[in-house]
């Protein structure tokens, strides 16, 4: 893509309403623009991002056996009068009416509907296990939406929904939800951490939500240092096998939100072991039984010929929210670091004099042969000073810049720079491009 004709509204000040660092840098490297409180446009550098990070999440959910579908975004008030959840939900839920006087809603969340789809088509225990999600847009109307895309009123949000004959079986899919979510932010340059947290209005007695820690986290969490140091279990697990060993790992050791924080088990953590800090939450998953099976009567006919209610989780990650998580684990002074999986472009060039006949021809030639590598590279053609350009480019958070000028041409040299280290390389124009061409093979 050639900057001079991409739409990137860069910002040289910070909004004095943006509080936290991902809120500023979405704002000031031209990736949102807020409509109204806690909703946003997404312009084209945050929308290149949010899809990248969308299918990292469904990669890894495919990888543990989850089938993909769509529910609509509104839902009929019926569904949740099944449930029992239409009038304890609160003021979070955006209650609609159609022309028709029907009471409708836009969905928060979707335990109602999927179940109602489930029960429509499966009946009996071969129909089972069941693993269903979505990658949707959802709204809940926060009192106060703050931090930008970190606690906005809509959201794009992935949710999975198991189904299972009992609890034995049921909690396997939980397990298999557990590593995924793993996996999933580990490969967005994550460390998040499994706590044990309250249920909420989803329900149940079993659920973890994965905290990222940071500074502006909106949760005190409590846990085992070992913990974030843990490395993720790795894309080639066997998700039919046995991955209960891999979750006791984790859950062995102690974790709380501050919600579910217990002071007297964290003193038993040895001191130099305590961890104390912010988190942010990046995800939810829940087991909750028949909560939902029950009242909808989503049954199924069981090997003995009796029918019983089906087991259900829900597992949720907000992945809007994991844009400004991403940026509040890597930035600088200078503006965001986007890990090379979910960066909106593999590598910048950096034309230092447009117009230049030599230095035009040899930025023309890398951007072909970068394209040609799949690098994706943003080629900044514009005339605007060198001083702006390295600005823009280390504020937008590149992995890497390829900077070409006159001066270094006459010299056969070109700038390889890495955004997280701040390393320069001098090199050829034609070993730049390889490097680059390679580093990009190399990671897929």
């Amino acid at each position: 893509m050639r900057l001079s004709r991409f739409f990137l509204p860069v910002l040289k000040e910070t909004p004095s309403d943006a509080q936290i660092v991902s809120h500023q840098l979405m704002l000031r490297a031209g990736m949102i623009r807020q409509q109204s409180a806690g909703i946003y446009s997404w312009l084209p550098l945050g929308l290149k991002v949010l899809k990248k990070v969308e299918q990292i999440v469904r990669e890894e959910q495919n990888r543990a056996g989850a089938v993909e579908l769509l529910m609509p975004t509104i839902q009929s008030a019926d569904l949740w009068r099944e449930s029992g959840r239409y009038d304890d939900y609160g003021a979070e839920m955006l209650r609609i009416t159609d022309r028709h006087e029907r009471d409708m809603l836009f969905g928060p969340t979707n335990e109602e509907m999927i179940t109602e789809i489930f029960r429509s088509y499966c009946r009996s225990y071969k129909d089972l296990p069941k693993l269903l999600y979505h990658i949707q847009w959802k709204f809940r109307d926060e009192i106060r939406p703050r931090f930008g895309v970190m606690r906005g009123r809509e959201f794009l949000m992935k949710d999975t929904y198991s189904f299972d004959l009992d609890e034995e079986a049921a909690r396997r899919s939980y397990n298999k939800m557990f590593i995924a979510y793993l996996n999933t932010f580990s490969r967005m340059g994550l460390k998040a951490v499994p706590m044990k947290a309250d249920t909420g209005p989803i329900g149940g007695d079993l659920s973890h939500e994965f905290i990222v820690l940071a500074e502006t986290g909106e949760s005190e969490v409590f846990c085992h240092a070992d913990l974030v140091d843990m490395g993720a279990p790795g894309t080639d697990i066997d998700f039919d096998g046995d991955l209960q060993p891999l979750v006791d790992q984790r859950t062995a050791l102690y974790a709380a939100t501050d919600e579910m924080h217990e002071p007297d088990v964290f003193a038993r953590v040895p001191e130099d072991r305590r961890l104390t800090a912010r988190g942010i939450e990046v995800g939810h998953i829940f087991y909750f039984g028949t909560k939902y099976s029950d009242p909808m009567k989503a049954l199924v006919t069981h090997p003995d010929g009796k029918e019983r209610a089906v087991h259900m989780g829900s597992y949720g990650v907000g992945v809007s929210r994991l844009l400004g998580a991403i940026i509040e684990a890597h930035h600088d002074e200078k503006g965001c670091i986007w890990p090379e999986e979910v960066a909106p472009f593999g590598v910048g060039i950096l034309n230092l004099r447009a117009g230049d006949g030599e230095a035009d021809a040899a930025c023309e030639d890398a951007y072909g042969k970068l394209t040609a590598a799949g690098l994706d590279p943003l080629y900044d053609d514009t005339s605007e000073r060198p001083g702006g350009k390295f600005a823009t480019a280390d504020l937008i958070g590149l992995p890497y810049q390829l900077v070409i000028g006159p001066r270094g041409l006459k010299e056969g040299k070109v700038e390889l720079k890495v955004r997280r280290t701040g390393e320069t390389h001098e090199l050829s124009p034609e070993d730049a491009v390889n490097r680059l061409a390679e580093r990009a093979f190399a990671d897929g």
